[in-house]
Parts: structure tokens; C-alpha cells; sequence
């Protein structure tokens, strides 16, 4: 039988992700503008690509 280690970077990355959400509710909405927020006070350059279409299964591809 295999057993399977948890990476800690891994496991420390999902508990700070999780904290995060709890601190919110895990309202998706109000971690995104937490983020935008977080991001427009750091004075760094953010680079904010269009939307892609979404692909159906049936497609197999998306086309530009």
C-alpha cells in the first residue's frame, strides 16, 4: 500500500487560502474585492488579460 506525504509548502498555502476565506465567509465576492483591494495598495503593476470564451466539450477548442 501507498501512502501518500503532504507536501507542507502545499498544506501551509491551503491553510493560509483557507483562513483567508473564513475571515469572509468564504464569500467569493468579498475575497475578490479584498484582493482588488490588497493589490491597488500595493502600487505594483497588475497585468489583467481579457476574458477567454468558454469551451463546450463538444468543441474540443477555443477559437480567438
Amino acid at each position: 500500500m501507498q501512502t501518500t506525504q503532504i507536501d507542507p509548502i502545499i498544506a501551509e498555502v491551503r491553510a493560509v487560502r483557507d483562513d483567508h476565506a473564513a475571515r469572509f465567509g468564504y464569500d467569493v465576492e468579498a475575497i475578490f474585492r479584498d484582493i482588488r483591494s490588497r493589490q491597488a495598495a500595493s502600487g505594483r503593476a497588475y497585468v489583467r488579460y481579457p476574458a477567454r470564451r468558454a469551451v463546450s466539450q463538444s468543441e474540443g477548442h477555443a477559437t480567438p
